[in-house]
């Protein structure tokens, strides 16, 4: 197994792109051979998913709990921003996975 600094290890916990190839680049056989690739790789989403959703509801909890026991709205901002970006990482999430399981490919 690779050593991967820690920085690495978070970015790929927290972020899907590194698993797929680009398919605009290549010649068409490469193309067709990156799309499939992708597509056997599109597994892996519902984990992201299911990771984004569980952080934003656990920032959105803290939030929460910093607010009502704290009494401190301010504070509670550094939980509440971080819920509400994980909303659009999900929606990206769930649409490249409904795109590569429902698209046909290049070939």
């Amino acid at each position: 197994m690779h050593d991967l600094a820690f920085g690495t290890l978070l970015y790929r916990y927290f972020f899907f792109g590194w698993l797929f190839k680009d398919v605009t680049r290549g010649s068409v056989f490469e193309r067709a051979a990156a799309w499939r690739h992708n597509r056997e790789q599109a597994r892996w989403l519902p984990t992201y998913f299911w990771r984004w959703i569980g952080w934003g509801l656990f920032f959105y909890g803290l939030g929460g709990v910093v607010e009502i026991f704290l009494e401190s709205p301010v504070l509670s901002l550094l939980f509440y921003v971080p819920s509400a970006l994980s909303v659009p990482v999900v929606a990206i999430t769930l649409a490249a996975w409904i795109g590569l399981k429902a698209i046909r490919g290049p070939l």
